[in-house]
């Protein structure tokens, strides 16, 4: 719950004069009560004809004083607060009321603090012993003022029920705005852990991918270097000195790439078996699309500029935000047209994956709303190879996924 700016600033002014923890506080709090009351005394009695003894006046000002230990002991505070009430009358004139604050003050803080029934119980205690306290006073008096006695009850139950029921109220949204932390804190520690979990498993997968591009490429490396060894004719023995620690090399670099990677290739819960397929790649989208198709999705790839062929981790990485891009489109605008244009320049390959708005209900009949975590997958793969990724809603209230891959120099054309 968002703090009121008066009391974060009152809070700051009390900070700033020292007063740091709840004891000091409430220590304050009683010294300046017990000044108050002496002074409201002596106004009273300056301006009334009666007279207030100094033994009353000083049980008015420990009346408030006991509050310094409110929150430390609430229970016991609310209980010498309301003796002290009860003495009172007993050393005042009997057409005389005097209460202060503390007793109200003393029943408010042990409904913040106290389990309810024990409250009731306290406030019971504490009305009670008040009015014998009043009744005493009258019997020893020999008058029985019903003005005087009707004020007191009435202020008793003032002070100690509406204290309570305000403390209370007060703990209750105390409680309500916890529950609501907590609850925000639970809902945020989910949506982080489902996060985490999706990252994981496009870590997982992409370490799968890189672990068979680098197995084919650094094979060929090793068939190539050896060849090189064997048909160089000039300078042969640095070239076939130089050729060997090619492979050496490659062997190294094979190796460790399966010994950090390969740990990652089992299929973990929800994967399907693994094959020997070749990983795809943009050459592959035509397949991919015909197949998004056959699901009756609508769906049209269209292809600018030269063929391009991006490193074989971003050619990955453009198949697999296509892929992801299209079951986001059947899962979130069903029936909705989507296309597909893959831009190739010299400097980059521009992967655009566009789709309208609904056509048809979702199966499961609910509202279009987070696209889930393959964003979040589609981000971790644009990052690893340094490309350019956005997604967000279109004008036309679709959706619309962008890629941008940069090219290696001498990449866009190359035959190997």
């Amino acid at each position: 719950m968002t703090t009121h700016p008066f009391s974060a600033r009152f809070d700051r002014v009390l900070t700033a004069c020292g007063l740091t923890g709840p004891l000091r506080r409430d220590v304050a709090l009683a010294v300046v009560l017990a000044a108050v009351t002496a002074a409201l005394i002596r106004t009273v009695t300056e301006a009334l004809p009666v007279t207030v003894g100094a033994t009353a006046t000083a049980l008015a000002v420990l009346q408030s004083l006991l509050l310094a230990v409110r929150r430390i002991a609430p229970a016991t505070c609310l209980l010498l607060v309301a003796a002290v009430q009860t003495a009172l009358p007993l050393l005042l004139p009997s057409d005389l009321t005097v209460r202060g604050i503390a007793t109200a003050i003393a029943a408010y803080t042990c409904a913040t603090l106290l389990p309810v029934r024990r409250v009731a119980v306290l406030v019971a205690a504490a009305g009670v012993a008040e009015i014998a306290g009043v009744l005493a006073a009258m019997t020893i008096a020999g008058s029985w003022p019903v003005v005087v006695l009707l004020s007191d009850v009435v202020s008793a139950a003032v002070a100690l029920v509406g204290g309570a029921l305000v403390g209370g109220s007060v703990a209750t949204r105390r409680r309500y705005a916890e529950l609501v932390r907590v609850r925000a804190a639970e809902v945020v520690a989910a949506q982080q852990s489902r996060a985490d979990a999706a990252v994981r498993r496009e870590r997982t997968r992409m370490a799968r991918e890189l672990h068979d591009i680098a197995a084919h490429h650094l094979s060929g490396m090793v068939v190539q270097a050896g060849v090189v060894e064997q048909l160089v004719e000039r300078d042969p023995a640095t070239a076939r000195r130089t050729a060997a620690e090619l492979r050496a090399q490659g062997r190294r670099t094979l190796r460790d790439l399966r010994t950090v990677v390969g740990t990652l290739r089992e299929p973990g819960p929800g994967d399907g078996p693994e094959t020997d397929a070749p990983v795809p790649g943009l050459a592959d989208l035509d397949r991919l699309v015909e197949r998004a198709a056959a699901l009756g999705a609508p769906v049209v790839l269209q292809r600018h500029g030269p063929p391009a062929e991006p490193a074989p981790i971003a050619d990955v990485t453009c198949h697999r935000v296509v892929q992801e891009a299209l079951a986001n489109a059947r899962e979130h605008a069903p029936g909705a047209p989507v296309r597909v244009v893959v831009t190739s320049t010299a400097a980059h390959v521009t992967v655009e994956i566009r789709n309208g708005p609904a056509l048809a209900p979702r199966p499961d009949g609910t509202a279009d709303g987070d696209r889930g975590f393959g964003l979040v997958g589609m981000r971790e793969r644009a990052h690893l190879v340094g490309a350019e990724f956005s997604a967000g809603p279109a004008a036309d209230g679709g959706w619309e996924v962008r890629l941008v891959v940069p090219l290696e120099p001498g990449t866009e054309g190359d035959p190997t």
